[in-house]
């Protein structure tokens, strides 16, 4: 099935650019581009996309983050895939507690970023590979400490939940099963969560 996608950023040149590597095949349609966050909701609102791939800076108005927020807000609500040139962790966090999806970096692959697309379709949270390396390489303790909560996320991923069905598990909300995904991504150094669910069996953290 084609996933539709929205583009977002205040570039034309980034949007030429990304239309012509992500128009390449039948897996992806981009239906739409946006040059601010304000354009965004308006044409959300009428194409209703499954994916809006958001830069982060968007110049004047509405940054990525809080385009982020609004779009959540919309009914029916398009998952927000960020595509950005930053990968500080103030900023991944910042995105992820408004609503995104995942958060993948500007000089990603084609196919990593097509790949993005299609897991933050299917309901996955997607975290840039490099930053999740450059977080384990930090990392002192081979055995990271995950709080209780955090390992309540992991077995209730284990068990191949959606971040709806933990929420609802859970009784917080979708948001907050997000942000525990990318504490927890952070903290084992996994970009995704079969990564995770294997390294946290392996080492016996669940």
């Amino acid at each position: 099935m084609t996933i539709t996608v929205l583009l977002v950023d205040d570039h034309p040149v980034v949007r030429t650019g990304l239309r012509a590597v992500l128009d390449t095949g039948s897996e992806v349609s981009i239906v739409a581009e946006a040059a601010s966050g304000e354009e965004a909701l308006t044409l959300a609102e009428h194409f209703q996309p499954d994916v809006v791939l958001c830069d982060l800076q968007l110049g004047v108005g509405m940054d990525g983050i809080q385009t982020a927020r609004a779009l959540r807000k919309l009914d029916p609500a398009p998952t927000v895939l960020i595509l950005s040139t930053y990968d500080r962790d103030a900023d991944v966090m910042g995105a992820m507690d408004a609503g995104a999806a995942g958060y993948i970096l500007k000089d990603a692959t084609p196919e990593t970023i097509i790949d993005g697309i299609q897991r933050v379709a299917a309901g996955e949270t997607v975290l840039a590979p490099q930053m999740a390396s450059r977080v384990l390489a930090g990392m002192r303790d081979p055995l990271p400490e995950l709080t209780e909560r955090e390992r309540e996320v992991l077995r209730l991923v284990a068990t191949g939940a959606t971040n709806k069905e933990m929420a609802r598990q859970l009784f917080v909300a979708e948001a907050t099963v997000k942000s525990h995904l990318v504490h927890i991504f952070t903290k084992l150094g996994v970009d995704n969560r079969a990564r995770a669910v294997a390294l946290a069996q392996e080492t016996g953290l669940i």
